[in-house]
């Protein structure tokens, strides 16, 4: 799944018009894939590597130099294989990608200076495709307010619109959704200047 340019501005333009009703700021992240991790692949292709030396000497005639070979051979194909992103992935236990997810998704939200905002009052709305991970992190200055189970109904639209495959309907659900959340608790004032953020999607 992808996003669009057109979808973008969309999402940038949601993003103003909530802004516009709040002094609070809304921030996307879409992250194609939180682990980088080669670790295991390397392992698991060594392993293989190892093992089918034993299994050609004690089923097959072939000389030293072509089991040497084919071990080189079964080792580059093997990483190769594990190392392809949906297949690094899945190795993965659950609760470990869970944890690299939220891991990039806490790094997302002091990346893009959320936490430095003036009245803590940001959110970072982040969905990890690859693991299938979605959140919405608040600053201390709205969590203080609305606690972090009230998101659940904007990450449920969000997931439910990502699932049928409409990544930028998900996105702009919950920023509807949050926006409303910043609207009650943060209303804008005609004192308010500019907002601090830029209004967009970031793509990582």
């Amino acid at each position: 799944m992808t996003i669009s340019a057109g979808e973008r501005e969309r999402i940038a333009a949601a993003i103003r018009a909530v802004e516009a009703r709040t002094t609070g700021e809304i921030v996307c992240v879409l992250a194609r894939t939180s682990s980088d991790a080669t670790a295991l692949p390397v392992l698991l292709a060594a392993i293989a590597a190892l093992v089918l030396p034993w299994l050609l000497v004690a089923f097959t005639g072939l000389s030293v130099e072509r089991i040497l070979a084919l071990q080189a051979i079964v080792f580059l194909v093997t990483l190769v294989v594990l190392c392809l992103q949906p297949v690094r992935v899945a190795l993965m236990p659950r609760a470990a990608r869970r944890r690299v997810a939220h891991r990039v998704a806490m790094e997302q939200f002091a990346a893009r200076g959320i936490a430095r905002k003036k009245d803590r009052c940001g959110i970072l709305i982040f969905v990890s495709l690859a693991e299938r991970y979605a959140r919405i992190i608040a600053d201390d200055g709205i969590a203080a307010r609305v606690p972090q189970a009230q998101w659940q109904s904007a990450v449920d639209a969000l997931i439910r619109e990502i699932r049928r495959g409409d990544i930028a309907a998900g996105f702009l659900a919950a920023i509807d959704l949050c926006g409303n959340e910043l609207a009650t608790h943060f209303p804008r004032s005609e004192a308010a200047t500019g907002h601090e953020l830029p209004d967009r999607i970031y793509l990582i």
